[in-house]
């Protein structure tokens, strides 16, 4: 397996409304590529936040991030700095943590949501002991994750809906 040392090349999307955070644990070769969260056509991401707040699918980063914004969510990875082969998050090795001070110190964040298992994982092996919260666990949108379909990842990702509204 071929390692690549990848920092992590975006900054995180939230503003002083954000209410949930959802995290995934690196972006994948191909959002790298695209220069955003979740650019791989057939990560379901997108779909699924669009089926959720009942909007239409987000095409550009600036409708992608408006998205995100106009419903209070918050987005971000755990990992900072890793090696990895590919976009297998399976494979992240040496893994250092994204530094969650500025959304948690400066948006009144109420819930933190993984996107999957590995960074759930993740999660509370390098950013609970900083953040003493718990995150919940919701099925990767990832194509990856095949036996979870979009009609069942939209009824588990509405549970983002459920953050107090802002006031």
């Amino acid at each position: 397996m071929d390692y690549t040392h990848v920092a992590h090349p975006f900054a995180p999307v939230f503003d002083r409304s954000s209410r949930v955070l959802v995290l995934g644990s690196l972006p994948s070769v191909r959002s790298r590529e695209n220069k955003f969260y979740y650019g791989h056509p057939q990560n379901r991401f997108w779909r699924v936040l669009a089926a959720v707040f009942s909007q239409s699918v987000p095409q550009t980063v600036e409708e992608k991030t408006a998205l995100l914004l106009l419903h209070g969510v918050a987005l971000w990875d755990v990992v900072a700095r890793c090696d990895i082969a590919g976009s297998s998050d399976s494979s992240i090795r040496n893994a250092e943590p994204t530094d969650l001070r500025g959304i948690l110190e400066s948006s009144p964040i109420e819930r933190i949501f993984a996107n999957g298992g590995t960074a759930a994982k993740l999660y509370d092996r390098l950013q609970k002991p900083l953040t003493g919260i718990p995150i919940e666990t919701l099925p990767s949108t990832s194509p990856a994750n095949a036996a979870w379909t979009l009609p069942r990842l939209c009824e588990a990702w509405s549970v983002i809906c459920t953050a107090k509204p802002p006031r």
